[in-house]
Protein backbone atom coordinates (compact mmCIF):
# COMPACT_ATOMS: atom_id res chain seq x y z
CA UNK A 1 0.00 0.00 0.00
CA UNK A 2 1.03 3.48 -0.93
CA UNK A 3 0.87 6.56 1.10
CA UNK A 4 0.45 10.01 -0.36
CA UNK A 5 2.73 12.26 0.47
CA UNK A 6 4.19 15.67 -0.48
CA UNK A 7 7.65 16.72 -0.54
CA UNK A 8 7.46 18.25 2.76
CA UNK A 9 5.65 14.78 4.54
CA UNK A 10 1.67 16.08 4.34
CA UNK A 11 -0.78 13.25 3.09
CA UNK A 12 -4.18 14.75 2.02
CA UNK A 13 -7.48 13.46 3.68
CA UNK A 14 -11.15 14.44 3.83
CA UNK A 15 -14.52 13.62 4.89
CA UNK A 16 -17.00 11.38 2.62
CA UNK A 17 -18.66 15.21 1.55
CA UNK A 18 -15.15 17.05 1.15
CA UNK A 19 -16.80 19.76 3.37
CA UNK A 20 -13.53 18.77 5.78
CA UNK A 21 -10.36 18.93 3.93
CA UNK A 22 -7.22 18.52 6.23
CA UNK A 23 -3.66 17.75 5.91
CA UNK A 24 -1.48 15.36 8.46
CA UNK A 25 1.88 14.05 8.58
CA UNK A 26 2.38 10.89 10.50
CA UNK A 27 4.23 9.91 13.21
CA UNK A 28 5.01 6.55 11.93
CA UNK A 29 3.39 6.45 8.52
CA UNK A 30 0.66 3.47 7.96
CA UNK A 31 2.48 1.38 10.48
CA UNK A 32 0.86 2.87 13.36
CA UNK A 33 -2.53 1.71 12.39
CA UNK A 34 -4.67 -0.07 14.90
CA UNK A 35 -8.32 -0.42 16.46
CA UNK A 36 -9.73 -0.25 19.46
CA UNK A 37 -12.47 -2.18 21.28
CA UNK A 38 -14.05 0.50 23.15
CA UNK A 39 -17.67 1.31 23.05
CA UNK A 40 -17.14 3.77 20.50
CA UNK A 41 -14.39 2.62 18.49
CA UNK A 42 -16.06 -0.72 18.36
CA UNK A 43 -19.66 0.74 16.78
CA UNK A 44 -17.50 3.42 14.32
CA UNK A 45 -15.38 0.39 13.18
CA UNK A 46 -12.75 2.99 11.58
CA UNK A 47 -8.67 1.96 11.34
CA UNK A 48 -6.73 4.73 13.10
CA UNK A 49 -2.88 6.55 12.49
CA UNK A 50 -1.10 8.38 14.65
CA UNK A 51 0.05 12.07 14.01
CA UNK A 52 1.35 14.68 16.67
CA UNK A 53 -0.87 17.33 17.39
CA UNK A 54 1.31 19.80 15.37
CA UNK A 55 0.53 17.62 12.53
CA UNK A 56 -2.82 17.65 11.12
CA UNK A 57 -3.95 21.10 9.42
CA UNK A 58 -7.45 21.70 8.46
CA UNK A 59 -7.87 23.49 5.29
CA UNK A 60 -11.62 23.61 4.65
CA UNK A 61 -14.44 22.53 6.88
CA UNK A 62 -13.35 23.65 10.57
CA UNK A 63 -16.71 25.29 11.27
CA UNK A 64 -18.28 21.98 9.83
CA UNK A 65 -16.67 19.82 12.34
CA UNK A 66 -18.30 18.24 15.21
CA UNK A 67 -17.43 17.22 18.42
CA UNK A 68 -18.01 14.69 20.76
CA UNK A 69 -16.81 13.48 24.21
CA UNK A 70 -17.95 10.63 26.34
CA UNK A 71 -17.16 8.75 29.49
CA UNK A 72 -14.58 10.76 31.35
CA UNK A 73 -14.91 13.60 28.59
CA UNK A 74 -11.32 13.94 28.06
CA UNK A 75 -10.82 11.98 23.90
CA UNK A 76 -12.15 14.53 22.07
CA UNK A 77 -13.81 12.89 18.87
CA UNK A 78 -13.86 14.78 15.79
CA UNK A 79 -16.15 14.46 12.70
CA UNK A 80 -17.76 16.40 9.76
CA UNK A 81 -21.34 17.04 10.97
CA UNK A 82 -22.71 16.95 7.28
CA UNK A 83 -21.71 13.63 6.09
CA UNK A 84 -21.02 12.11 9.57
CA UNK A 85 -17.74 10.70 8.82
CA UNK A 86 -15.02 10.26 11.78
CA UNK A 87 -12.25 12.68 10.54
CA UNK A 88 -10.12 12.18 13.78
CA UNK A 89 -9.81 12.43 17.31
CA UNK A 90 -7.43 13.71 20.26
CA UNK A 91 -6.30 10.02 22.22
CA UNK A 92 -7.50 9.84 25.56
CA UNK A 93 -3.88 7.58 26.27
CA UNK A 94 -1.97 10.08 24.64
CA UNK A 95 -3.62 13.81 24.89
CA UNK A 96 -0.53 14.56 22.67
CA UNK A 97 -1.58 12.93 19.81
CA UNK A 98 -4.32 12.58 17.27
CA UNK A 99 -5.48 9.33 15.77
CA UNK A 100 -6.70 9.98 12.24
CA UNK A 101 -9.23 7.61 10.15
CA UNK A 102 -6.93 6.23 7.46
CA UNK A 103 -10.27 5.44 5.42
CA UNK A 104 -9.90 9.85 5.13
CA UNK A 105 -6.57 9.86 4.19
CA UNK A 106 -6.18 9.98 0.30
CA UNK A 107 -6.26 6.49 -1.97
CA UNK A 108 -6.24 4.48 1.61
CA UNK A 109 -8.96 2.11 2.34
CA UNK A 110 -8.77 0.26 5.86
CA UNK A 111 -9.53 -3.01 3.51
CA UNK A 112 -5.90 -2.07 2.30
CA UNK A 113 -4.58 -3.69 5.49
CA UNK A 114 -4.07 -7.29 6.31
CA UNK A 115 -4.13 -6.95 9.50
CA UNK A 116 -4.68 -4.36 12.33
CA UNK A 117 -4.00 -4.72 15.48
CA UNK A 118 -6.70 -4.10 18.30
CA UNK A 119 -6.22 -2.61 21.39
CA UNK A 120 -7.91 -3.27 24.90
CA UNK A 121 -10.18 0.33 24.98
CA UNK A 122 -12.60 -1.48 27.31
CA UNK A 123 -9.68 -1.76 29.62
CA UNK A 124 -8.43 1.62 29.31
CA UNK A 125 -4.83 1.98 30.92
CA UNK A 126 -5.58 5.57 32.38
CA UNK A 127 -8.35 3.71 34.37
CA UNK A 128 -5.51 0.70 35.76
CA UNK A 129 -6.31 -1.63 33.05
CA UNK A 130 -3.76 -3.32 31.41
CA UNK A 131 -4.12 -1.68 28.06
CA UNK A 132 -2.58 -3.49 25.24
CA UNK A 133 -3.26 -5.31 21.94
CA UNK A 134 -5.59 -7.65 22.91
CA UNK A 135 -6.12 -8.97 19.43
CA UNK A 136 -5.51 -8.87 15.43
CA UNK A 137 -8.92 -7.91 12.93
CA UNK A 138 -7.70 -9.71 9.22
CA UNK A 139 -9.39 -8.71 6.18
CA UNK A 140 -8.44 -11.37 3.34
CA UNK A 141 -10.13 -10.63 0.00
CA UNK A 142 -11.75 -13.35 -2.34
CA UNK A 143 -10.97 -11.14 -5.42
CA UNK A 144 -8.10 -11.31 -7.35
Amino acid sequence: MTLTVDDRGWTPASCHCGAVRFRVRLAEGLDSARRCDCSLCRMRGAVAVSASLDDIEILAGAGTLAEYRFNTGVARHFFCSHCGIYTHHQRRSNPGQYGVNAACLEDVSPFDFAEVPVNDGRNHPSDGGGGGMIGVLRFESIRD
